[in-house]
């Protein structure tokens, strides 16, 4: 966690079509960002205290969601395994309304056969949104899973809102989120 020097945290939440989202700085750049989950976010009990790269995220995400902003320009601080920054730094390049397979991302990082990992590196993600993992398909356009807000119906938002064609697993729960209003 980082906090700020009266030992509080650096951040804010936004509401957005789907649902509340905290994003976290460490003052220079941002460092996690979580999208609620069945009403809650990981930081609820914690009073905001934003600053200047958080109100830039918070602007720049209204702009996103809006469909006024196709890529991010905040400064981001990501922590995590060799590996896990190199399939993040993948995910980065991906442009607006463009898409890659686990097997692309494996093969991409230099670890072709490393499907569960790329996976696991996908879903540890600390930056949703802003660090594209949404953009990340199974076999012929299926989602396979999303670890942010309400899951595999998050993301369906998420690239419905970029254009993205996509298939949805069958046994997946829909949850209705709504667009923002033109």
């Amino acid at each position: 966690m980082h906090m700020t020097n009266d030992g509080s945290l650096h951040l804010r939440r936004i509401d957005s079509p789907i649902g509340r989202i905290e994003v976290v700085s460490d003052g220079r750049a941002i460092t996690s960002l979580a999208i609620e989950h069945a009403g809650s976010l990981p930081h609820d009990e914690e009073a905001e205290h934003g600053d200047a790269v958080l109100d830039r995220a918070a602007d720049q995400l209204a702009e996103y969601f809006a469909g006024d902003r196709h890529d991010f320009d905040v400064p981001v601080e990501l922590a995590g395994t060799a590996f896990q920054l190199a399939v993040w730094e993948q995910l980065v390049q991906l442009q607006w309304g463009e898409v890659i397979s686990y097997g692309e991302l494996g093969h991409a990082t230099g670890r072709p056969t490393a499907g569960r990992a790329v996976g696991g590196a996908v879903g540890a993600n600390p930056v949703p949104i802003i660090v594209p993992c949404h953009r990340v398909l199974g076999v012929s356009g299926r989602i396979t899973g999303y670890s942010g807000g309400e899951g595999i119906p998050t993301k369906s938002w998420l690239l419905e809102h970029e254009g993205i064609a996509h298939t949805v697993p069958a046994d997946t729960t829909a949850v209705q989120l709504d667009l923002p209003a033109a």
